[in-house]
């Protein structure tokens, strides 16, 4: 009876077993966001063992942002003043001066999370986390050895140390980089930041002060993962896309390779199957995985029928399938990876005529308009809907690529998924820069070139975060280029390993360069760096002065309107620079100068003296609107001849600098962002300022013909005239020179200026293209701009849909041009811009006789409450329009 009592309940305790297994999901995910408690590891006198107990009171300790740094969680518990503002970072103590220990910090995380049932397995994931930590669960520690590195992902399997009763117990505790460096005001401080693996730019650099704890803290994200007794691993997708496409029609086949690891961490042999499902159609093999054993398993091909291509912006659509992995066992999934793939190929080649690289995409060449990029936010504070709108934003620019600068971090995937969305290239660096790693002599580095020339200190730590950094990004279709660092290769024995085995073994069908402006990129016959030039230059100079064929880095200046301004400007900092036209010189405030201002100066002065900060943040808008259009214009007016490429330095700022920035901080755009959005638009009318010459840049893949060509001259007051209006055509991915108007721009200057406009018409008579050029007088004085009679403009607003509102402008005739007007939504109650904002176009000009309309979308969710329109133009009082 005992024995038969026995066998019932063992039967249901097996029963319940498989119920309980047939319920734990294919994979759950799920993250440790919030609910953390944080102490100063000084305060702490027990042991990790004993912290991650929970029978260990938390009480008196602070509230944790994580993912975040330090420094987060110190301004979010408001022990520190917003380092964003003014000279407020000063009141920061530097961990540099005050030490280690003072950024040393105890993370606990109590959560729940039952014991796995059979077979199951549960692990505990950290992302990233700056710069060395211990990790402890339920008295147990998880680790057995110091866990370094900035980039250093691991995995923990956690499923014996959880509590039966489902009550656990997380403690972390993290160590700040092992040499933070002197921010003594060099480019990365001393350099000796650059003796770990991780952000170089926390020293400081010319472009950004310090962060005082060099970015201490569990800085990206953590998660629990459950599965089944089979894991799925490092998954690798690589689409094929053989031959010369068209972005649109039929499509020949595309080749689909997946691989993948399995793990099997359990005590018996695993059966089963690894498969995959795109497009409705399914690839399947057969596994039998070894107790406690790891495989690696390549899937047959896949031939996919006419595809969906994915296209950079401006090419094409960005397609995206959904590819989904899978291990089943026992009829069950045990694992499952869902992946979104752009199904296209990536080659380059060197261009001879050039002697530049070229990137090709599907086979079809593609001219490289890109933008370089820090990251999202100094103090790592990274979001979906941060990255989704910061893309959006260089998408907007009409780019086709963002340069991820090599001294931060390899980016995020939700940074490259906003990529694969809006369809921008990524041109991805490795950890390293010229000037911490030993390229030039420096007198603000503690070591000589050649000790820097071998930073890191663990060249094994580097090339085991890369291999992990590789493997986390290498699915994304945006990710096209692999450099080895910014200004200088890695030290040699780390470039053999990356490039003779790494690379070819993880990730072998992007191009890897060894440096951002290696000989292999962009042949430099001009001598000095290879890159440049930077700050405000004259127009002519991009158009006519040939630099280097693939540039990455030219530009500089961008600072926003007066708006931008009160975010973190003191109300007594709130003073324009000002220059000395006598002496060239320029007396500049303190906070200016803490936030890296370079000027402007002599180029605001041609449009009249600045009466106040307001007026000269207008007048520099005009300045950035003709740099950035004159910057792409010049570039795009060579191509394939000259160049193969131009990334501009910079887009964007992880923080409230003044300089290289297409829009603030705060997501505010300046008139950099639609300078660019002109001159670099896929079919392009143009005119180059020294000659006069109108030409037409045809970026697309097909030829473009039956285009009216107009080109019109106004006035100060306001009169039009006819130059020329011809039928045009021109080549797929080339341009095309037509005629001059010289004698008609200096016609005009003679005049006090005046106006061109250049427009590009369909067989419909609608607009393709229209780019408006302002001139200055015969003295380059824009004397007659400074008496642009006062604008007539008539503006409306309607709602298209929940959030998106169409705005019309309308120029009556005979009036004189309504130029330059900054259109903005506000909140109906503060009148404050609301952010962010997308417009199809800004600083717009509106000629006599002409309406223009602007399209506006923002998240109607963020801002529920109906907005109003704010408008100002250079000869346009600001006035605010109700929305119908």
């Amino acid at each position: 009876m005992l024995f038969k009592k026995y066998i019932t309940c063992t039967l249901l305790s097996s029963a319940l077993i498989l119920m309980l297994q047939s319920k734990a999901p294919a994979q759950e995910q799920y993250e440790l966001n919030s609910g953390w408690k944080c102490q100063k590891a000084s305060a702490v006198t027990i042991s990790g063992s004993q912290l991650s107990k929970k029978d260990f009171t938390l009480s008196g300790w602070e509230n944790a942002t994580v993912p975040g740094t330090v420094l987060t969680t110190q301004l979010n518990n408001k022990q520190v003043p917003d380092p964003f503002i003014g000279m407020n970072n000063e009141q920061i103590p530097d961990i540099y001066r005050i030490g280690r220990d003072y950024y040393t910090y105890w993370f606990v995380k109590d959560f729940k999370e039952l014991s796995p049932q059979g077979n199951n397995q549960v692990y505990l994931n950290l992302r990233g986390v700056n710069y060395s930590y211990n990790v402890y669960l339920n008295g147990h520690q998880l680790n057995s050895t110091l866990h370094s590195g900035m980039f250093l992902r691991a995995t923990y399997n956690i499923g014996k140390w959880l509590a039966k009763d489902g009550n656990n117990r997380l403690a972390v505790i993290v160590y700040p980089p092992d040499v933070v460096g002197n921010p003594n005001g060099g480019q990365g401080g001393d350099g000796t930041i650059a003796r770990g693996v991780g952000i170089q730019y926390t020293a400081g650099w010319d472009w950004i002060q310090p962060i005082k704890d060099r970015n201490t803290g569990i800085w990206d994200k953590v998660t629990i993962t459950k599965t089944g007794a089979v894991r799925i691993t490092d998954p690798h997708v690589i689409t094929l896309v053989p031959g010369v496409r068209q972005s649109d029609g039929p499509q020949q086949p595309a080749i689909i390779q997946v691989s993948a690891q399995l793990e099997n961490p359990t005590a018996l042999p695993v059966n089963g199957k690894l498969q995959y499902i795109i497009d409705g159609q399914t690839v399947t093999k057969q596994v039998t995985l070894k107790p406690n054993s790891v495989q690696q398993v390549q899937l047959s091909d896949f031939s996919l029928k006419n595809p969906k291509l994915w296209w950079p912006n401006g090419y094409g659509p960005q397609n995206l399938y959904d590819l989904k992995l899978e291990f089943i066992a026992a009829n069950k999934v045990s694992d499952k990876h869902d992946i979104e793939i752009g199904v296209r190929q990536i080659t380059s080649e060197r261009n001879e005529k050039t002697e530049s690289r070229q990137i090709n995409v599907n086979g079809q060449k593609i001219f490289i308009k890109g933008g370089d990029w820090i990251v999202s936010d100094e103090m790592l504070r990274f979001s979906d809907k941060r990255y989704d709108a910061e893309v959006r934003l260089h998408h907007d620019m009409n780019l086709n690529l963002i340069r991820v600068w090599g001294g931060a971090l390899v980016e995020r995937p939700e940074f490259y998924a906003a990529c694969d969305k809006y369809g921008m290239l990524v041109f991805q660096d490795m950890w390293g820069s010229g000037d911490c790693n030993g390229r030039w002599q420096d007198p603000m580095k503690k070591d000589d070139q050649w000790t820097r020339r071998q930073y890191p200190d663990d060249h094994q730590l580097y090339v085991k975060s890369i291999v992990d950094q590789i493997k986390m990004i290498r699915n994304y279709p945006s990710l096209a280029i692999w450099c080895g660092g910014n200004e200088i290769t890695p030290p040699e024995d780390i470039l053999l390993a990356l490039r003779d085995t790494i690379m070819p073994k993880l990730d072998n069908t992007r191009w890897f360069v060894d440096y951002s402006n290696s000989e292999d990129m962009s042949r430099n016959v001009l001598g000095d760096n290879g890159d440049g030039p930077y700050g405000i230059q004259p127009l002519s100079v991009f158009w006519d002065h040939r630099t280097f064929p693939f540039n990455s880095e030219v530009g500089s200046v961008g600072i926003n309107d007066i708006e931008s301004f009160k975010r973190f400007m003191p109300a007594t900092n709130m003073k324009a620079p000002e220059y000395d036209e006598a002496t060239g010189k320029t007396k500049t405030d303190s906070v200016w100068e803490y936030h890296k201002y370079i000027g402007y100066d002599a180029p605001i002065t041609k449009y009249g003296k600045a009466k106040n900060l307001e007026d000269f943040a207008e007048k520099a808008q005009l300045v950035n609107y003709d740099q950035y259009r004159a910057l792409m214009e010049g570039f795009s007016s060579h191509m394939w001849d000259w160049y193969t490429g131009v990334i501009i330095w910079k887009t964007q700022n992880p923080w409230t600098a003044l300089r290289g920035q297409m829009y603030d901080y705060y997501l505010d755009p300046n008139a950099c962002l639609y300078g660019l959005h002109h001159g670099s638009e896929p079919l392009h009318v143009m005119c180059n300022p020294t000659d006069g010459m109108v030409m037409i840049a045809n970026n697309t893949f097909k030829a473009q013909t039956n285009m009216m060509l107009v080109v019109k001259s106004y006035t100060i007051s306001g009169k039009e005239e006819l130059i020329s209006q011809v039928f045009s055509d021109v080549n797929p991915a080339t341009t095309r020179r037509f005629f001059s108007i010289k004698e008609n721009m200096d016609a005009l200057a003679k005049n006090g200026g005046g106006f061109i406009d250049l427009e590009l018409l369909d067989k419909d008579k609608k607009t393709i293209s229209q780019n408006i050029y302002w001139l200055a007088d015969d003295k380059g004085e824009y004397s007659g701009i400074q008496k642009l009679p006062a604008s007539q403009v008539q503006t409306s607003a309607k709602q298209i849909s929940a959030g998106r509102i169409a705005i019309t402008l309308t120029n009556p005739a005979n009036a004189a041009v309504a130029f330059f007007n900054r259109l903005s939504l506000v909140d109906a109650q503060s009148n404050k811009r609301l952010l962010p904002v997308f417009y199809s176009d800004n600083y717009v000009s509106v000629l006599p006789g002409t309406e223009k309309t602007v399209v506006i979308d923002y998240d109607n969710a963020q801002y529920p409450n109906m907005p109003l329109v704010s408008i100002s133009g250079w000869n346009l009082s600001p006035q605010t329009v109700a929305i119908q």
